[in-house]
């Protein structure tokens, strides 16, 4: 169930078939390079759209909440409903709704319909994400799909870096009151361009005559649950941010409303409902949102913990750097951005580099790179309390350039050895597994350095540098962690090796 001509496998192809391919993946590069960039350009913009819209630190945080929220309990659907009815269809879809989205979200009159908007997008971009991973798994394979995915890394890095920068141009060159309608509007034209183009080039779906149903209320269930173990972190996350961005104010003071921690109770009880009826659909002979035999391939298995975890681990450090850049060293924003853009210049170079490294070196790759990443933060750790003022500022962001070509070994290279396996009709179920698993662990991992930043600066005085050191700390300590699963899917894969040796001889 294919809608991908057949990558090349041993037989000879054409350099016609071999230019369309990489201009198909070049289109979904474009549009994940387009969708990722609306989620870091927003956050410049959060004092922009208070001032127009007049908005309440409640309303920015649904501005933020929703569209991670939609995002998160769209991938797995959506990806099994590429798999299905086939990733053109859903990529075009997904892609135009994201236009209409961001189209919407510049022209809207009040918070409240900005709101809604942005939930629209961050669906539209669940839909598309999983597209794209699941054409890269269609058109390439071995070292081919290495590479594919080690631009697609580079990508995300490029993104993440000029997402402020972006953003912070369009608000100098339409100012402060209406500035914020062109970071949702730049998202139109490029959109517009990229239609035609994904309508000419992207492979269509072979007709089989097979006659498939979607699990429906796999996909209910499954929503629901996302949306309950994420709401929690995600609103309290976005509450401080939202106070960060609006008011001036440290992020995290919120307005004082209680955190849902029950609803991660009732997301539990979901998930456990929802395994019962994915093998009762699995017993009938139906087809599953998350089919069983994912869950039985290690290297799925093993490679979505340690994306997990180390999205738990790393995207934590934004916040907290900012702040400390900010608030505790009297950064600007841009400053503080420029501090910060070379970790993801460098993890953007060096998730190509290896991309065409892991089909040679493997599961080490990833154990270097979260290596690298635990050795950079416990570094960092010790300097902020060695160097003084300004020096600081320039160590700090030659520790985050390490940190950041560490990044690009475990992201992309990881995401590599998690779908290896997977059979191709089953690759947008995977993808959107896995980059829902990732959206969670971000929440999380968000939530709780924030919460380790603003109880260690509330104890330690307002020591600004004492609550990066901790927030530092948590994030050496998941990241090594996330090292831990790593050597162990190291470890049975030389166990493996060494009984087919063995079994050879």
């Amino acid at each position: 169930m294919s809608d991908s001509p057949t990558p090349r496998t041993g037989a000879p192809e054409s350099d016609r078939a071999q230019t369309a391919r990489w201009q198909a993946f070049a289109i979904c590069l474009g549009a994940g390079f387009m969708t990722l960039l609306d989620v870091t350009i927003v956050n410049v913009a959060l004092p922009s759209i208070e001032t127009s819209l007049h908005a309440t630190p409640s309303q920015l945080q649904l501005v933020l909440a929703g569209y991670t929220l939609a995002f998160g309990l769209a991938l797995v659907p959506a990806g099994r409903l590429g798999d299905v009815y086939g990733r053109r269809t859903l990529f075009l879809v997904g892609l135009t709704s994201f236009v209409v989205a961001s189209a919407l979200c510049g022209l809207v009159t009040s918070a409240d319909w900005l709101a809604i908007a942005r939930f629209a997008q961050g669906l539209a971009a669940g839909i598309l994400n999983p597209q794209v991973i699941g054409f890269i798994q269609d058109l390439f394979r071995g070292p081919e799909r290495g590479r594919a995915f080690g631009y697609f890394g580079a990508t995300i890095g490029i993104a993440t870096a000029t997402g402020p920068l972006v953003g912070g141009l369009l608000l100098a060159a339409f100012g402060t009151e209406e500035g914020w309608r062109a970071v949702f509007l730049v998202n139109v034209p490029i959109g517009l361009v990229l239609l035609p183009l994904a309508w000419k080039l992207l492979p269509r779906r072979e007709r089989t005559g097979a006659r498939v149903r979607l699990d429906v209320l796999g996909s209910v269930l499954l929503a629901l649950a996302v949306v309950a173990i994420m709401w929690p972190f995600v609103s309290s996350t976005s509450e401080g941010g939202a106070s960060d961005g609006a008011g001036g104010e440290a992020a995290g003071s919120g307005s004082g409303a209680a955190v849902p921690w029950w609803t991660i109770a009732v997301g539990l009880a979901l998930v456990g409902v929802l395994v019962w009826w994915e093998r009762r659909v699995s017993a009938r002979g139906g087809l599953p949102l998350i089919p069983g035999s994912l869950l039985r391939l290690p290297s799925f298995t093993f490679g979505t913990a340690v994306s997990t975890m180390y999205f738990l681990s790393f995207t934590g450090i934004w916040l907290s750097s900012t702040l400390y850049l900010q608030q505790g060293l009297g950064l600007s924003p841009l400053q503080a951005g420029l501090v910060l853009t070379p970790f993801s210049i460098a993890g953007a170079y060096s998730a190509s580099l290896g991309g065409r490294l892991i089909s040679r070196f493997g599961r080490p790759l990833v154990v270097v790179g979260i290596a690298i990443g635990v050795v950079a933060m416990v570094a960092l750790d010790i300097l902020t309390g060695l160097v003084g003022f300004p020096a600081i500022v320039f160590v700090s962001s030659g520790v985050l350039v390490i940190a950041g070509f560490g990044n690009g070994f475990v992201i992309s290279p990881n995401q590599t050895l998690t779908l290896a396996e997977v059979p191709p009709r089953d690759a947008g179920s995977a993808a959107g597994a896995l980059q829902t698993m990732q959206r969670l662990g971000a929440a999380i991992g968000v939530s709780a350095n924030a919460a380790v930043f603003f109880v260690s600066l509330e104890e330690s005085g307002g020591d600004y540098t004492h609550a990066f050191d901790m927030s530092l700390r948590l994030v050496a300590g998941i990241m090594a962690l996330a090292l831990v699963v790593a050597l162990a899917d190291w470890w049975r894969l030389r166990h493996r090796a060494h009984e087919d040796a063995t079994e050879s001889a």
